[in-house]
């Protein structure tokens, strides 16, 4: 059984950086694709970016697109978010999740392990 944490969130003002991990154990995640997602108080968990088994095909949503990057060292069962430029209504619980099968997705149902989340707020 996979488990996921996620680290590296915090409270920050506008314009900030924070890069985000997330660690896997009991079981790999090499030969899957990663994503992260992020649910805001009162909505509904939404797509933030996934990235393939190799590391060479990524996908964002169109809100973080030129100031998130997604990555990943499968040597260390690790996936990262860096994220930049940070605004206000990037405030969530961002969740790093592993994929069901070995095809990149954006939809949550293809993902069949998940974090516990790590909260992002950021100020104005």
């Amino acid at each position: 059984q996979v488990q996921l944490v996620e680290s590296g969130g915090g409270l920050v003002q506008a314009g900030d950086s924070l890069r985000l991990s997330c660690a896997a154990s009991g079981g790999t995640i090499s030969n899957y694709p990663m994503a992260w997602f992020r649910q805001a108080p009162g909505k509904e968990r939404d797509f933030v970016a996934a990235i393939n088994w190799k590391g060479g095909s990524t996908d964002y949503a169109d809100s973080v697109k030129g100031r998130f990057t997604i990555s990943r060292d499968n040597a260390k069962n690790t996936v990262h978010l860096q994220m930049n430029s940070l605004k206000p209504e990037d405030t969530a619980v961002y969740y790093c999740a592993r994929h069901r099968t070995l095809l990149l997705g954006t939809a949550q149902y293809g993902y069949a392990y998940w974090g516990q989340g790590t909260q992002v707020t950021v100020s104005s």
